[in-house]
């Protein structure tokens, strides 16, 4: 458990180290006390847009922000190619370590990590936000409390699509995520779609068989992307569940951060749960939905922003620091994720079911 205040620094300063930095920024028990990023202007950038200590350190070098003794907590937003060797650093460093989803490019560069992990004596996390979404927390209040019975199936929808309101992404940061050899998988299936296969592990544990098929289309950058795409996947005591990726060219989506929207489906074996929101939204429909003995129940007074994940998930971590417990991903947890989606590519490449041991 940590003493006084968790002082943090930020490794890796693009577009979404802004959701990142909210809660560090504003929890009494944290400080930021440096940035770092290839693009020194950057790291420049967002400390003056979060309104950052004057004394804050930028520095292009991560070497030299982990030699430094006034850090205690790393945030890695890094390409994923750069996710182990800049974990190995930071645990060779003794920092507290926060390191961004996927955790690995493949499950070799995981099992390094989770052998590098064991018995290190600083806590460990990989971020995950989309189980700490408000409409996903009371979902699981809901299905943990029996509203719907024993779950028994999950469906769940990623609908790209176009908006207005949507953040302006570089180019940079589109480009890597489509070279293989840096990103580990496709943009929509291995990288968003972490969080999906998180959303089915945190409902449904981890499956026994995984089935997929992966499109192969071009979104309205002109940039490659891998849908429409289909996956599907069996759990122990014949439960099911699948995974969608659609990309609509023309189908406005609000939401001031991608145009994309998320939805999943719980049906049990006394009733339906629907989570109506994600990253945007289609129309305005409650954020959660119950249907079972002919009623139905609507939950609309739930924080529906998806900056709220980002500020529960880093508030949690915060909250194990100072208080004792484990983090949420551990990264055992976060490769049981890893080796879900890994499933689904090695599936579409090989066009065969893969079973899966944990």
């Amino acid at each position: 458990m940590i003493k006084g205040k968790i002082r943090v620094a930020i490794i890796g300063t693009g577009r979404i180290s802004d959701l990142h930095a909210i809660e560090y920024l504003h929890n009494p028990d944290t400080e930021i006390v440096a940035l770092c990023d290839s693009d020194i202007d950057l790291a420049k950038t967002r400390a003056k847009k979060w309104g950052c200590n004057k004394s804050v350190k930028i520095e292009k070098d991560i070497d030299k922000v982990l030699a430094d003794n006034d850090v205690d907590l790393v945030e890695l937003l890094l390409p994923h190619h750069l996710h182990l060797p800049e974990a190995l650093k930071s645990i060779e460093a003794g920092k507290i370590i926060s390191l961004q989803k996927p955790m690995c490019l493949n499950l070799e560069e995981a099992d390094k990590l989770v052998n590098a992990v064991k018995g290190y004596d600083k806590p460990f996390k990989v971020f995950e936000n989309f189980i700490f979404y408000p409409p996903v927390i009371k979902a699981k209040e809901l299905v943990d409390e029996g509203a719907i019975g024993k779950p028994l199936s999950i469906r769940i929808k990623s609908n790209f699509g176009i908006g207005d309101e949507a953040w302006y992404v570089p180019k940079y940061a589109r480009t890597w995520r489509r070279q293989i050899n840096k990103s580990g998988g496709g943009p929509a299936v291995f990288d968003d779609g972490h969080h999906k296969f998180a959303l089915a592990w945190y409902f449904m544990g981890n499956p026994d068989q995984v089935h997929a098929f992966i499109g192969n289309t071009t979104d309205h950058n002109g940039d490659w992307m891998d849908a429409q795409s289909q996956i599907s996947f069996q759990f122990p005591q014949n439960r099911i569940g699948n995974f969608e990726i659609v990309y609509s060219p023309r189908l406005k989506i609000s939401g001031k951060y991608y145009a994309q929207d998320d939805r999943v489906e719980i049906t049990g074996t006394h009733g339906v749960l629907w989570i109506n929101c994600g990253h945007g939204r289609i129309g305005n429909f409650p954020p959660v939905v119950v249907y079972r003995d002919d009623e139905v129940k609507e939950y609309r007074d739930i924080n529906i922003g998806w900056e709220q994940s980002f500020i529960l998930s880093t508030r949690h971590f915060i909250k194990i620091l100072k208080e004792g417990g484990d983090p949420v991903l551990t990264v055992t947890q976060a490769r049981d994720i890893l080796k879900f989606s890994s499933a689904a590519q090695e599936s579409a490449q090989k066009n065969k079911t893969i079973d899966l041991k944990y």
